[in-house]
């Protein structure tokens, strides 16, 4: 049976702390796949990322995730409650908060 994981990350920039949750959280969860909801190239409180956010997504794609999603700049900037209710809300099912896939393990969009 296939199981999803759902992360909510900025991986700004990606390091071995991110790598172990990711692998842990796998793990714990008998998940076969991981969706990645991640900012952009702007972070939580309007910061500019350290990377740009085609950087950030192959980091995690190369380290067990399969897909990741962005989140728009509107939201990504918020606060991190606001951050984490954006990246999981899909406003009554058409899912118009995420801007567009930013990359999978087979095709950059």
């Amino acid at each position: 049976m296939e199981r999803n994981l759902g992360i909510i990350a900025e991986y700004n920039p990606f390091h071995n702390g991110h790598l172990y949750h990711i692998k842990k959280a796998k793990e714990k969860t008998g998940a076969t796949s991981v969706v990645c909801v991640m900012s952009g190239n702007f972070v939580q409180r309007g910061e500019t990322s350290l990377v740009n956010k085609w950087t950030k997504a192959k980091m995690a794609l190369e380290n067990g995730v399969d897909l990741v999603l962005e989140l728009p700049t509107l939201y990504s900037i918020s606060s991190a409650e606001n951050f984490a209710r954006w990246s999981r809300e899909d406003n009554g099912g058409n899912g118009r908060y995420y801007r567009y896939i930013i990359w999978n393990r087979n095709r950059r969009y």
